[in-house]
């Protein structure tokens, strides 16, 4: 058995048609003997029930995402096999790890590696289109810019997503014509990006777009992140504590500063 420790950056509490849909597809992805527990930010974090109104701020990014600390902290805690950071920014990933022994598995770091694999270039989509600078800076960082064929707001909100969670061609319609600018400019796979973009599609089977593969990275990071528990098992084999990127502190000093800072786990 593998429990999962998933994390959102919305408060899904307040979106239970977006959480129904995303367990379900959760359930068609993992092994049957694979428990993934849904999480959401507190209640309260943001003004709204979207956290794009703050996170297209950075200073705001980073402020909520200390969350993530914490809850992958819970995450090793409470004996889950392994972290999974279902946001495309994937905040704080590399601190995270050289906090916790358990795996940490990132959708958007998985994502860009994932569609290397599966084509030559890749295109991302986006809701909020002043993260497209974050996103460039990251690919660029992970080495694969010159992989990456653009990275284009999509042309509809998470908003939009709600409202047409029960009629969904409109929005499926106005990704293909995103989609085939990126196609045009060089992309032969889609990463559809923020989390209920990627789960709209998953849920209504779109997997291609004139033969360019759409990219379904919730998917791509569970399974992921159920091989790097296997792996772990079996052979060891675990991410980096080398190096001040990557060195553990103890965690006696770690819960002194998050009480220092008002971080409560």
């Amino acid at each position: 058995m593998i429990r999962i420790w998933h994390q959102s950056f919305t408060e899904l509490h307040q979106l239970p048609a977006y959480q129904q849909a995303m367990d379900a597809h959760v359930r068609r992805v993992v092994r049957p003997d694979t428990e993934v527990v849904l999480h959401g930010v507190k209640p309260g974090t943001y003004p709204g029930n979207y956290p794009g109104t703050d996170i297209a701020h950075s200073a705001l990014y980073t402020l909520h995402a200390s969350q993530w600390i914490t809850q992958a902290l819970k995450a090793s805690d409470e004996g889950f096999d392994a972290y999974a950071m279902c946001t495309l920014p994937n905040p704080f990933i590399r601190e995270i790890r050289s906090l916790l022994d358990i795996p940490v598995v990132g959708y958007g770091e998985a994502s860009f590696h994932v569609a290397c694999m599966l084509g030559h270039r890749f295109g991302l989509m986006v809701f909020i289109a002043p993260m497209a600078q974050l996103y460039r800076e990251q690919i660029d960082g992970y080495g694969l810019g010159a992989r990456c064929a653009g990275v284009k707001p999509v042309g509809f909100t998470f908003h939009d997503v709600l409202k047409h969670w029960n009629d969904p061609e409109p929005l499926i319609e106005r990704f293909r014509e995103s989609a085939a600018e990126l196609i045009a400019a060089g992309a032969d796979v889609i990463i559809p990006g923020e989390m209920p973009l990627n789960i709209l599609l998953a849920s209504n089977g779109i997997t291609q777009i004139d033969g360019v593969q759409v990219l379904d990275g919730l998917a791509v990071t569970l399974k992921l992140t159920e091989s790097m528990v296997e792996l772990k098992r079996s052979v060891g084999l675990s991410h980096s504590h080398h190096g001040w990127l990557s060195k553990k502190p103890s965690r006696e000093r770690v819960n002194q500063v998050l009480d220092f800072y008002g971080l409560k786990i």
